[in-house]
């Protein structure tokens, strides 16, 4: 494993056999500062039980003083092939997803972030309840890169 000096919180939480549609995975982040731009992903690994070409995530952050930014996203998890995407040499792939970047936490105090799943079959009115080939759901934020 590579040295990782770009990280400043990174974590994992596992999600049992399916990941139902009303469960909500939350993170508790604690910023190093105040002044400083961070970017921020969202990480997930998947099997190949998961059958869908893209995924759509609800985050939510909720910053110290009561402000909430809630945003619906969507990833693209296949290729058109149905060939999964992400790293990985076993069935399990891992994937790095932009959330957001140059974020400076202004703040002072914990933030929490909340993701949830907004998956539709295409048709139908109500959501997939229970989302197969999830594994695992992280949150990770980073100092950006230098330019060189």
């Amino acid at each position: 494993m590579s040295c990782d000096e770009n990280r400043v919180f990174d974590v994992y939480k596992a999600v049992p056999n399916q990941w139902h549609k009303d469960s909500v995975v939350s993170f508790t982040i604690n910023p190093p500062d105040t002044i400083n731009p961070y970017n921020l992903f969202v990480n997930l690994r998947n099997t190949n039980a998961y059958k869908y070409n893209n995924l759509f995530l609800i985050v939510e952050m909720n910053f110290p003083h009561g402000k909430i930014i809630k945003d619906t996203l969507e990833y693209r998890m296949a290729e058109a092939s149905g060939k999964l995407l992400g790293t990985g040499i076993t069935d399990v792939k891992e994937n790095k997803f932009w959330y957001k970047e140059q974020v400076v936490f202004n703040e002072p105090g914990a933030y929490k972030v909340h993701i949830q799943h907004a998956m539709r079959e295409s048709g139908k009115v109500n959501g997939v309840i229970n989302l197969e080939g999830i594994t695992d759901v992280g949150f990770r934020v980073e100092k950006p890169k230098p330019n060189n």
